[in-house]
């Protein structure tokens, strides 16, 4: 069976003045067509961070791309055509197949023999039905057999090679002749943070964009398991690691070991029905000029990269992606570039995997604007916004402890957690408080003052905090002691928007 992504409709696409919707191309149209598609859709914001991904891997392998910051602002501002890259993939010779027998796209061919044996159902190869390779999110797709479209386990395995979590496989390493350490999973490369991509117009203005430039070989390009010397697998003891040895190869690196066995589909087109997922390539610690879009954070007084997390929505982040523009202290960088543009708007994507010890639990995205020139007023609207909400949230929680304090005067203490919850309007402010916050952002990307946008923000926090309590209250009984604890909540959660700790444009936007 034959399966080749150049030459069929595997990439989800939205074209520019073509059909309404998406419809899918292959990897050569979608780089012929570069400026004629508007972007390209995965199911899930991860497999399409990872098809840009591949996609940028495709246009190094090419030696099609960018060596200097000058020629980086030309390929963007002329847009330099993708159209050499489309024939150098079209008559590349490497192994494209995803079922060749010897060198499978993307896959550890000596896994290929184990797969009647010890496969298990397509369900493994996608991330949202996996959860962590052992335990299933929904138990019957383990050994269930549907088969899965041949483009959609494409793109599933480029997500896992990209994204994947470190956990423990499901595969009988022994039994398969491999060492115990075959089962032991490592995080893949953008697996623990988020991932930051320029989105311009079209898709080649994304991947110009995101093209960092580079004055050196591009490196290799990984097709297959066996086309280069690859962590063999052949003794115990700590996980070999490198360095990718360019671009190419960083945008291509083989996360997993993966092995998918073909299958005709009901419409006689190619799919797969059994999959194996392994421990693949493990990368030592990147160098700075290898996480061009890399965030960093304060943590304890400390910058670390940022990563998702279940705590904190990612756009109480976005001043850190402004601050990494305005400020261009780390020299060569993807933000650094952004501020030489002139006048062109891009949206800033952060995208990532939120999960806990290795079991994924959603994909977590959003997208700001940027305007070249406005970084530091987008910046300061955001370290504004995301303060106003931080404190509004706590004032709700505040506001609901003393309704609890009314309203239970001799609470049990098993009981408190859940009393506080019941008067904490805490979510549903956050629900509605992103919308505020980015009807700011895009203010101030037009043109708008700053403080004026601002102003607008805390007024609007000011309504949903108030309206958040008031909806949490209406619980309570129309009697003196209901009554008292709704006052008195009302009046705390007042006089927390109006202390002197709250932040001056919540302050100043008192009616």
């Amino acid at each position: 069976m034959h399966w080749d992504p150049r030459h069929r409709a595997c990439i989800p696409a939205l074209t520019i003045d073509g059909e309404p919707g998406l419809t899918k191309v292959s990897m050569v149209q979608a780089l012929r067509n570069a400026d004629r598609i508007a972007a390209v859709y995965g199911s899930t914001p991860g497999e399409t961070a990872a098809l840009l991904e591949w996609l940028m891997g495709m246009l190094y392998a090419a030696e099609h791309y960018p060596e200097t910051h000058g020629e980086w602002l030309e390929w963007v501002e002329k847009r330099e055509p993708l159209d050499p890259v489309a024939d150098w993939l079209a008559g590349h010779d490497g192994t494209w197949n995803l079922f060749d027998p010897e060198r499978p796209l993307g896959q550890n061919s000596s896994l290929l023999r184990h797969l009647n044996t010890f496969g298990v159902g397509p369900a493994q190869l996608v991330i949202e039905h996996a959860g962590d390779y052992n335990q299933h999110f929904d138990h019957h797709h383990l050994h269930h057999a549907q088969p899965l479209p041949a483009d959609e386990a494409w793109r599933a395995m480029l997500t896992q090679q990209t994204f994947g979590q470190g956990r423990r496989a499901r595969i009988p390493a022994k039994e398969m002749g491999f060492p115990a350490p075959f089962t032991n999973l490592s995080t893949c490369r953008l697996g623990a943070r988020i991932r930051v991509f320029a989105l311009g117009a079209t898709l080649g203005d994304t991947l110009r964009l995101n093209l960092a430039p580079w004055d050196g070989e591009p490196g290799t390009l990984n097709l297959s398991w066996g086309d280069r010397p690859r962590r063999p697998f052949t003794h115990t003891g700590g996980n070999e690691t490198r360095v990718p040895d360019g671009p190419a190869d960083l945008h291509t690196v083989l996360g997993r070991s993966v092995a998918l066995r073909p299958v005709s589909m009901p419409d006689g087109e190619p799919g797969i029905d059994r999959v194996l997922v392994g421990p693949g390539e493990t990368l030592a610690e990147l160098p700075a000029l290898y996480r061009q879009d890399e965030v960093l954070v304060m943590r304890n007084r400390k910058p670390v990269t940022l990563k998702p997390q279940a705590s904190r929505e990612l756009w109480c982040e976005s001043h850190a992606l402004y601050a990494a523009v305005a400020e261009r202290v780390k020299g060569s960088d993807l933000y650094g570039r952004l501020a030489m543009l002139r006048h062109q708007r891009s949206e800033l994507w952060a995208v990532g995997l939120l999960a806990d010890k290795g079991n994924p639990i959603t994909w977590v995205d959003d997208r700001f604007p940027f305007v070249p020139g406005r970084e530091a007023g987008l910046r300061h609207a955001s370290e504004q916004g995301s303060a106003v909400a931080e404190f509004a949230a706590a004032a709700l929680q505040k506001a609901a402890a003393t309704a609890r304090e009314f309203a239970y005067p001799n609470p049990k203490p098993a009981d408190k957690v859940q009393q506080l919850a019941r008067f904490n309007g805490e979510p549903e402010m956050w629900a509605e408080a992103g919308t505020e916050f980015h009807g700011m952002l895009e203010a101030v990307a037009d043109g708008h003052p700053v403080a004026a946008a601002v102003h607008r923000y805390c007024v609007a926090i000011r309504t949903i905090a108030t309206h958040a309590l008031r909806a949490r209250l209406d619980s309570l009984q129309a009697t003196g002691q209901g009554l008292q604890a709704r006052a008195k909540a009302e009046q705390r959660l007042n006089d927390e928007l109006n202390s002197s700790k709250a932040p001056d444009p919540l302050k100043e936007s008192r009616p």
